[in-house]
C-alpha cells in the first residue's frame, strides 16, 4: 500500500532552528524513505550544500507522527 511520508530537514539552533525543507515522498514502505531521509541527510552535510546548518533530518507518516530521525549527534 503506497504510503506518503513527508521528509523535513531542521537548522541547528545557531541557525534559528525550525523547517528548513520538505520533501513528501510515495512509497510503498518505510524502509525506502528511511534511504530517501539518509541521501537527504548526507547531501545537506557536504560543505558545499546550500544549507550547510543542518542539524537533523526527519520522516513524518501520514498522519504526522514521526517514524524516523538522524542527527549530527547521532
Amino acid at each position: 500500500m503506497i504510503e506518503v511520508y513527508r521528509i523535513e530537514t531542521i537548522a541547528t539552533e545557531e541557525a534559528g532552528g525550525g523547517v528548513i525543507r520538505r520533501i513528501m515522498v510515495r512509497t510503498d514502505s518505510l524502509d525506502k524513505a528511511k534511504e530517501r531521509a539518509l541521501k537527504v541527510f548526507s547531501l545537506a552535510r557536504r560543505p558545499q550544500s546550500r544549507d550547510p546548518n543542518i542539524e537533523a533530518v526527519r520522516v513524518l507518516n501520514g498522519a504526522g507522527y514521526e517514524v524516523f530521525s538522524i542527527s549530527t549527534r547521532d
